[in-house]
């Protein structure tokens, strides 16, 4: 049996205006078009649903019985399609995002929480990596995209600017430069630094900056994650120069974060290929991330 949702949708109107001149008027079609669509329908199914005279349109037994059923069908069919494209704007499937250590610990984790909430049908991975592999992942298409620390540029890749983030000096409280409420840079002359490594996206702009200032330190350890810089600074082996994402210090550390002046930034940005669409999930999870990177900016 081949009965079309045309055919039904067109009986239900001749069935409710008793007419197929207005039943046509109704939904857009000539009377012709309509007379048709309920021939085809009767054939289909093998038995007379309406009983044609010069004034108007009467039901048959079969007819009466059929017209009871179909707006239910129909309705049901109208949930069911209506719930599947609600799916669909949701979104749905596997999302994996890179991002860097510090983007990671302070802004993914609020948009992996609001992304169970809003898209439930999207399940959400998050790497976090240095710098150096969130690109390389990006590339070579493991992630879907990534949240890396700018100005970041290249010509296979995609970038759009989420916000903005500085830098501070992590101390021991019984430090020197922890009585101040800031320091500058050139406080940091002559000091022993335990710093990100060059797989970080910040080192660069960290040494780029000293040296605009004339600042001369003594590197005595480069670590890839911010947590193990932490306890090697509580430790006493140096000091640390680090974006504020990098915060907050463990609980419980004897740790203070002084901001540096002059005010030096760095951004943040989400990273894609160029020649590569996202997919709805991935292009949503997007969206999520720009609408949430705002409020996690530090902004010292």
């Amino acid at each position: 049996m081949n009965v079309t949702l045309r055919q039904l949708r067109v009986f239900i109107e001749v069935a409710r205006l008793q007419s197929f001149s207005r039943a046509g008027d109704e939904i857009g079609l000539t009377q012709s078009a309509v007379s048709r669509c309920v021939r085809e329908l009767e054939a289909e199914i093998g038995v007379k649903l309406v009983d044609r005279t010069t004034r108007e349109v009467q039901l048959t037994d079969v007819g009466a019985n059929l017209i009871a059923s179909i707006p239910r069908l129909l309705s049901d069919l109208d949930d069911a399609l209506r719930e599947i494209r609600e799916i669909g704007e949701q979104r749905r499937g596997r999302v994996v995002v890179a991002a860097s250590p510090t983007v990671a610990c302070r802004l993914m984790p609020q948009v992996v929480a609001a992304c169970g909430r809003q898209f439930p049908y999207v399940t959400l991975g998050l790497r976090d990596d240095v710098q150096t592999d969130v690109v390389r992942k990006i590339r070579s298409g493991e992630v879907d995209f990534g949240v890396v620390i700018g100005p970041f540029a290249a010509d296979d890749l995609e970038t759009e600017r989420l916000t903005t983030d500085s830098f501070c000096v992590v101390v021991r409280g019984d430090h020197a430069l922890a009585l101040s409420q800031e320091v500058s840079w050139k406080e940091l002359d002559g000091e022993r630094l335990v710093m990100l490594d060059y797989a970080s996206g910040s080192r660069p702009l960290i040494d780029a900056v000293m040296s605009e200032h004339g600042v001369r330190v003594r590197v005595v350890q480069e670590l890839g994650h911010p947590a193990t810089v932490f306890g090697l600074v509580e430790a006493g082996v140096g000091i640390s120069v680090l974006p504020w994402l990098a915060l907050p210090v463990p609980a419980g550390a004897s740790l203070l974060a002084r901001p540096l002046v002059p005010r030096a930034e760095r951004t943040v940005e989400l990273v894609r290929r160029r020649d590569r669409s996202l997919s709805p999930a991935a292009e949503a999870v997007w969206s999520l991330i720009r609408q949430l990177s705002d409020p996690a900016a530090a902004r010292r």
